[in-house]
């Protein structure tokens, strides 16, 4: 599968978990969101380094397959 692909479902699923635990611990609301985007972006930064590692090869690749 495309890196891109992975990585971007990889962000939504983690934004999704973080959504769903947060809400079991009582978030609700405009907060809720708000938080949720911001601990998802925090964990997405630890956990999905590799993920992130292949986007950037795989641009990094198709432009110099591009310039020559």
């Amino acid at each position: 599968m495309h890196p891109l692909v992975v990585y971007t479902l990889s962000r939504f699923g983690l934004f999704l978990v973080t959504l769903g635990v947060l809400y079991l611990v009582g978030m609700r609301g405009f907060w809720l969101l708000i938080l949720a985007f911001l601990v998802s972006g925090l964990a997405s930064y630890v956990l999905l380094s590799r993920q992130r590692d292949a986007v950037s090869e795989r641009i990094v690749r198709k432009r110099e397959r591009r310039d020559g």
